[in-house]
């Protein structure tokens, strides 16, 4: 044998190992799933706060993180195959951006962690046993907050003191969030004299009918909860909005970028920050069944005074002065 047959030998055996190890590390590179009911564009907003918080953490995308997008872009028949298929990947966790999405992806997988990015009642939604202790392979933040729906009608009421009609624009009345946030509002009617007419929109074909059905029952504003429909198709509820002249206080901050009237609600890019550190410290190796889940903190009041000339409505000045964004 020649000494550069050895030699070749020889380095062949030595760079074996590292061969093996760059393989190794390369497979070590954590993916996540994320879950939205929502296009790229409606998320976009709330992409780009998780992607933030991730950075801040030091996870750069592609190079030490891949993340697998899946839309449903409104279409919700499509999230449980979407679920499935991160399933299948067998992502490290999946990061779900509402309540049908968290039990798609709960249907999907038990023992691939997932992180609600938002959820109304994830205790009555059956996702987690208590916010404390969520027991399971389900943990993340929750954005309901029982004031939130009594503020919103208040400040329906500030900008018109003869309101005495709301219609509310949510999805199944019997999905417990839905139920949960509506019982809140119904609680806060009773309060500023207001009767609520609940319109459920399961798709999108129902929104044109459900303004129709607000101005039929002569309702003197619009309340819009989350859901992935209206999320998906902001742009057209706003402009039928306008179409109707109905002052509308939307469920977040896009609607009121995208030309809606205005907002009081929690900031949902800050949840989806927030949910990156619920990514961090599950890749760490902390169980989700020990991870408490958190509420919101942060709130945002928005107002679009070209959406409020559009319908011939004045804010009031001290309404003004409380917003923390007037887009003028």
């Amino acid at each position: 044998m020649t000494v550069r047959i050895v030699l070749t030998l020889l380095l062949g055996v030595l760079l074996a190992p590292l061969s093996v190890t760059e393989a190794q590390q390369a497979k070590k590179v954590p993916r996540i799933g994320y879950l939205t009911g929502a296009t790229a564009d409606g998320q976009s907003a709330r992409l780009e706060a998780f992607r933030q918080g991730l950075r801040e953490l030091g996870y750069v995308e592609e190079k030490n993180i891949v993340i697998e997008y899946r839309y449903a872009e409104g279409k919700l028949d499509r999230v449980p195959r979407l679920a499935e298929e991160l399933a299948r990947l067998k992502v490290d966790v999946i990061v779900t951006g509402g309540g049908g999405l968290t039990r798609a992806a709960k249907q999907a997988t038990v023992t691939i962690p997932i992180v609600m990015t938002q959820d109304g009642d994830p205790v009555a939604n059956g996702f987690v046993v208590s916010l404390a202790r969520p027991g399971g392979n389900i943990t993340g933040l929750s954005n309901f907050a029982p004031e939130m729906g009594g503020k919103q009608l208040e400040i329906l009421k500030e900008i018109n003191p003869k309101l005495a009609r709301v219609a509310v624009f949510g999805g199944s009345a019997t999905n417990p969030s839905n139920a949960r946030q509506l019982r809140e509002s119904e609680l806060a009617a009773r309060a500023f004299n207001v009767n609520l007419q609940y319109l459920a929109v399961s798709a999108p074909k129902d929104i044109e009918p459900a303004f129709q059905a607000a101005t039929e029952g002569r309702a003197d504003a619009i309340l819009v909860q989350g859901s992935p429909i209206f999320n998906s198709h902001r742009k057209q509820t706003v402009k039928f909005a306008v179409k109707n002249r109905l002052p509308a206080i939307y469920a977040h901050s896009q609607y009121v970028i995208d030309g809606g009237l205005m907002t009081y609600s929690p900031s949902l890019p800050d949840l989806d920050r927030r949910a990156a550190t619920y990514v961090d410290k599950i890749l760490k190796g902390a169980k989700p069944s020990d991870l408490p889940v958190e509420q919101p903190t942060k709130f945002e009041f928005i107002i679009n005074l070209k959406a409020a000339k559009q319908i011939g409505l004045t804010i009031p000045p001290n309404v003004l002065a409380r917003a923390d964004r007037v887009i003028r």
